[in-house]
């Protein structure tokens, strides 16, 4: 296995040097015998290696697991950090919230590390599992192409190296390399519908079925974004304010979902039969905080006022509305600083031609229910903020530039 692994993430490359000028490659490592597996694989292909693991918390014994895992890592020879979620409660849309949280915590220290990379363990069982659970949820062909072998992000990618290998290959792989590993208890909680799925597999060869859908529809997934990355770069302009002008015709269906989810920072895409409707009226309207209008006879798409994130507290790389990053140099004075839309009353002068409900949504600074700054439009109520900068960086890139399906020679 170990060869295989290392001709299919030289083919998911190209990578960093593996040189300690150079930060090294993140891995995400559950404890679990898909991740573990990963960190062994991946210590006999490169040296500048880190792993995160993510404490939970939800278990008493998940602190002990961790710890466990790390000691489990440094006989690999892969130095490990542990990152703790403490704001993670139990309750309704358990799983969803926890991968949310976990993904968020990695890509913070992926930051933190300068990692452009983040190798993350799953399998071709998961891939099946995926697409059974997006068919029963009536998933298009984007859905049905299931994870990728890599997808880019706004400041790192994804990389899966291990989706063509089975869960069962993985363990017999650490069973024969004398490796341990954690079974978590929640993968056997028939409560998740990951978990119910995966018992419905166990029999018969739809596994199989399954997996070849994804290679199937992948294949569809980046002929369609190709067409879109094509469609965008000819009708539509991205605006730093967290605007998409489109032109005076709508794009079709699936791409101008694509433009909702990344306008409206949303984690996962708007109804189908919804947006199917908003390009069949192609009249002004609201869908999943995003508005629709004309202005000038172009389509602009801007987040609705109404959905915005309320006032919160300004810190240097706070990400607010789940769209912006906040940029504050350690001179300014943050003392009573909030960030929050910029409303209403922006000065005609200061607008630069655009209208008043747009100039609304930009993100501002506030202190003591002031309006103090708008960056974007130079707004400087306080001249010592004058530093101060937003950055739009929306959740999921609108067309991506992912492997999906077969992998490349």
């Amino acid at each position: 296995m170990p060869a295989q692994f290392q001709a299919i993430i030289t083919r998911l490359g190209p990578w960093m040097p593996d040189d300690p000028s150079f930060p090294p490659i993140a891995l995400a490592v559950s404890g679990g015998g898909d991740s573990l597996c990963l960190a062994w694989l991946a210590s006999r292909w490169r040296k500048r290696l880190i792993a995160f693991v993510v404490d939970h918390g939800l278990r008493p014994e998940s602190a002990e697991e961790a710890r466990l895992t790390v000691n489990r890592l440094a006989d690999l020879g892969v130095p490990a950090r542990i990152l703790t979620l403490t704001d993670l409660a139990k309750g309704p849309r358990m799983a969803e919230r926890a991968r949310q949280a976990r993904y968020a915590a990695l890509a913070h220290a992926c930051r933190e590390m300068g990692c452009l990379d983040l190798l993350l363990g799953h399998q071709a069982d998961d891939q099946a599992e995926t697409v059974a659970m997006r068919q029963r949820a009536g998933s298009g062909p984007t859905g049905l192409a299931g994870m990728g072998w890599s997808t880019v992000l706004p400041d790192m990618r994804l990389v899966r190296p291990l989706l063509g290998f089975s869960r069962a290959a993985l363990r017999n792989t650490l069973r024969q390399a004398g490796v341990a590993w954690v079974d978590d208890p929640s993968n056997e909680d028939t409560k998740a519908e990951r978990v119910r799925v995966r018992q419905a597999l166990l029999t018969g060869d739809r596994r199989d079925t399954l997996w070849q859908e994804a290679i199937r529809y992948g294949r569809v997934r980046m002929q369609q974004e190709e067409a879109y990355t094509q469609y965008l770069a000819q009708h539509a302009a991205f605006l730093p304010e967290g605007w998409v002008c489109l032109g005076s015709t709508l794009p079709e269906p699936a791409l101008l979902s694509s433009l909702i989810r990344s306008v409206g920072g949303l984690p996962y895409p708007p109804s189908p039969s919804a947006v199917a409707r908003l390009c069949e009226e192609a009249q002004p309207a609201t869908l999943a905080g995003v508005q629709m209008l004309r202005h000038k006879g172009q389509w602009i798409l801007l987040r609705e006022a109404a959905a915005m994130q309320g006032r919160v507290i300004a810190q240097n790389g706070n990400l607010w509305d789940n769209r912006f990053v906040l940029h504050l140099s350690s001179e300014l004075e943050a003392e009573g600083l909030r960030v929050g839309a910029a409303g209403i009353g922006v000065p005609r002068a200061s607008r630069a031609g655009w209208p008043a409900r747009l100039c609304a949504t930009l993100p501002a600074l506030w202190r003591r229910g002031q309006r103090v700054a708008v960056p974007h439009l130079n707004i400087w109520e306080d001249p010592a903020l004058c530093g101060a900068r937003f950055t739009f960086r929306p959740p999921v890139p609108v067309s991506g530039s992912g492997v999906y399906g077969e992998l490349p020679e």
